[in-house]
């Protein structure tokens, strides 16, 4: 599919302007850890570049950020801690997004260089999320009983006694 020039001048300006964005707030989250809408507003980010190479016919590109959105939701919704592994992986995957970036503006298409190395992180980081907790089986109920402590005697009330 020939992609018009003007659309794509228009997703290289907006793709710069995205990795600069990536780069910044990941070295924040990297820094300052786990913010809601920092995880938010970088997992936008990079759902836009997925979606926008799938409609441009980038499919490295739509590929490698495919698998840097679906570790982001696991970020996102607590499945996974965005240590400083999972932040550095984050962090290649801008890196390997501006070089396809710069062979698509270069070249008009998206280059022979693979990324597969980044991808298998990706996925591999994806595999140590924390599956919810199942539930625990339900225990077998006790009856409460109270133990019977026998009166001595002298103890019962007086019409109870012989």
């Amino acid at each position: 599919m020939a992609v018009d020039a003007d659309i794509l001048n228009e997703f290289l300006i907006e793709s710069r302007e995205n990795i600069d964005f990536l780069d910044r707030e990941l070295v924040v989250l990297e820094q300052q850890g786990a913010d809601p809408a920092r995880i938010g507003a970088i997992f936008r980010a990079v759902h836009t570049f997925k979606g926008t190479a799938g409609f441009l016919g980038l499919t490295r590109l739509e590929a490698l950020t495919h698998a840097g959105e679906n570790l982001l939701h696991l970020v996102r919704d607590g499945q996974l801690e965005a240590g400083a592994e999972v932040t550095a992986a984050l962090l290649t995957l801008v890196d390997s997004v501006r070089v396809i970036i710069d062979e698509v503006e270069a070249t008009g298409e998206e280059g022979a260089s693979r990324h597969d190395e980044i991808v298998a992180t990706l996925k591999r980081l994806q595999r140590k999320s924390v599956a919810p907790a199942a539930p625990l089986p339900p225990q077998p109920r006790t009856p409460s009983v109270r133990p019977v402590v026998p009166r001595p005697p002298s103890a019962r009330p007086a019409s109870a006694r012989p």
